[in-house]
């Protein structure tokens, strides 16, 4: 900052110095012309000694004026050279008044009224005046018309340029001041952008996810080290903005050129959390979960984008682990619970069985099912994440099946006090898979069950159009906040509230659920009130 200043200031005084020169050095300019014009048309008039010491006095000062330092001296002691001027003017003009040196004055009386303001403007005028007319009167000159353009119209002309540049120095000076002011304003707005600017890159270089910003023509703006490293890691060059191998979330297809993330934020488009993988498969690779965002000038004309890159891999490989766990347990836990709930069959079967061991043995066999059904929800979880379920669609009756899962889960419910009202008093036919809409109707009335208050109420309803069938589950129970809602259908969610009570689940049935009702071309839908109930909300095309 010092620097700078003290370059500013340097600048302005070389720049008093040579204005200050450039100033004498006009008039002198001027007074050479008259003394050849002089010369030329009567040389005995340079032998004046008044016109002769004039034009002495005017060279020397144009010398003085480019020798000395002005600048560093006090600023009014060079108003000693245009009032030198004034003097030396008047003596050419005493030397010989023919030559009409007195208009030479309107050198001196701008150069004062510029640098001098009003002060400066009134010693010019007010001194070549009083030297114009003491000349006159010392001399003895008689007055007459002839001297009215010396003695009358000289000074009005002198006084009037003097006013003018005043006035035109005062609105320059303004001007500039005006002009430095912006350019101050100007430096304060370029050291703040540059601050913010470096700012912005300790910041993104500081974070762990990858940033790459672009303009509207793809260029890139802005690269941080993160998304560096995702390039530099398989010995790319740092400026490589993707790497050439690139993989969709299954890690074997490849994408196509246009379909990758870079290409596409170009193109404008907006996404979330794309998973790609990097690297051929069997070697070192990575997955990165990329987001992209549009951005827009105040027109709302496109202006490139933000591309946002996290590398997944730990988190992937984790829940391939944990799948991969689940899978396995639920495999060695199946057999024995099947093997366990063949053996109660048969002991259940046996008619000699006593009211009180019966009874203990159904107990064991419901939980039996109960664990069995879990297991199964285990399983299915881990084996069809990255499968389609396997549908098989028929003409069904969507109200015959919420019957029949109705009827299967009153025991349950009566346990608790609680009602199931069922609204659906008509068939509603269409094409599905039954055995897997059950299945869906089997786990919205678990839930709605399972998380209602005691003595609480069930309805089961629908609502039909000509191509669609909306299968409506409403309970009393304790409802949902609107972050659980968002991750409700997420694999393994359990609301917070869940996890801290003695209610059990897998969280897979409303995943597995709304697997299901998209392989019917359909969504599964959630609205809940925290403390007031939950509606599920099941559209199921009538036709495929």
């Amino acid at each position: 900052m010092s620097s700078g200043s003290d370059f500013t200031v340097a600048e302005r005084r070389s720049r008093f110095d040579r204005a200050v020169f450039q100033s004498q050095l006009l008039l002198a300019a001027a007074v050479l012309l008259l003394v050849c014009a002089a010369y030329i048309f009567q040389p005995t008039s340079v032998l004046s000694f008044a016109f002769f010491g004039g034009i002495v006095v005017i060279f020397v000062l144009t010398g003085a004026s480019a020798l000395v330092p002005w600048s560093s001296m006090p600023r009014w002691w060079a108003a000693a050279l245009p009032i030198a001027d004034i003097l030396a003017i008047t003596a050419i003009r005493l030397g010989n008044p023919e030559l009409g040196a007195g208009l030479l004055l309107v050198f001196p009386v701008i150069w004062l009224s510029s640098y001098y303001g009003l002060i400066g403007a009134v010693v010019s005028v007010v001194g070549s005046v009083v030297l114009l007319w003491g000349t006159t009167i010392l001399t003895g000159t008689a007055l007459g018309l002839g001297s009215i353009p010396s003695l009358l119209v000289l000074p009005i002309t002198l006084a009037f340029i003097a006013t003018t540049t005043l006035a035109t120095s005062s609105r320059t000076a303004a001007q500039r001041g005006l002009l430095r002011q912006q350019a101050d304003l100007l430096e304060v707005a370029l050291r703040r952008a540059r601050r913010q600017e470096q700012t912005l890159d300790e910041v993104l270089n500081a974070v762990t996810f990858g940033v790459i910003a672009f303009n509207k023509d793809g260029a890139q703006t802005i690269v941080n080290r993160a998304h560096r490293s995702y390039q530099t890691e398989f010995g790319l060059p740092e400026t490589a903005v993707e790497h050439p191998v690139m993989y969709q979330p299954d890690g074997l297809t490849e994408y196509e050129q246009d379909a990758r993330p870079f290409p596409r934020a170009v193109r404008g488009e907006r996404f979330d959390d794309i998973v790609v993988w990097l690297g051929e498969p069997g070697e070192h690779r990575i997955a990165l979960s990329v987001s992209s965002r549009p951005l827009t000038t105040a027109d709302g004309s496109p202006d490139g984008g933000v591309m946002i890159s996290r590398d997944v891999t730990a988190e992937i490989n984790a829940i391939q682990a944990r799948d991969d766990l689940v899978a396995s347990v639920s495999h060695e836990l199946r057999t024995p619970l099947t093997s366990i709930l063949g053996y109660l069959e048969l002991a259940l079967d046996d008619e000699s069985l006593d009211p009180s061991t019966r009874s203990m043995l159904e107990v064991a066999s419901s939980n039996a099912d109960r664990l069995l059904g879990l297991v199964a929800d285990l399983l299915t979880g881990a084996t069809e994440k990255e499968q389609q379920i396997a549908m098989s669609f028929s003409q069904c009756d969507l109200a015959v099946i919420a019957a029949q899962a109705i009827e299967a889960q009153s025991i349950t419910a009566s346990e608790r006090n609680i009602v199931i009202e069922n609204a659906i008093t008509e068939a509603v036919p269409l094409e599905a898979d039954g055995f897997r809409l059950r299945q869906v109707v089997d786990n919205l009335l678990t839930n709605a069950i399972k998380y209602n208050v005691e003595g609480g109420t069930v309805r089961v309803g629908v609502k039909t159009s000509d191509d669609e069938v909306d299968l409506v589950v409403s309970d009393t129970g304790i409802g949902l906040s609107e972050l659980e809602q968002s991750k409700l259908f997420d694999r393994y969610f359990r609301a917070e509230g869940v996890r801290q009570s003695s209610i059990h689940g897998s969280g897979l049935g409303l995943t597995i659920s709304r697997d299901i009702v998209r392989r019917h071309g359909g969504e599964l839908r959630v609205t809940s009130t925290l403390g007031a109930g939950s509606t599920f909300t099941a559209s199921i095309p009538r036709s495929r």
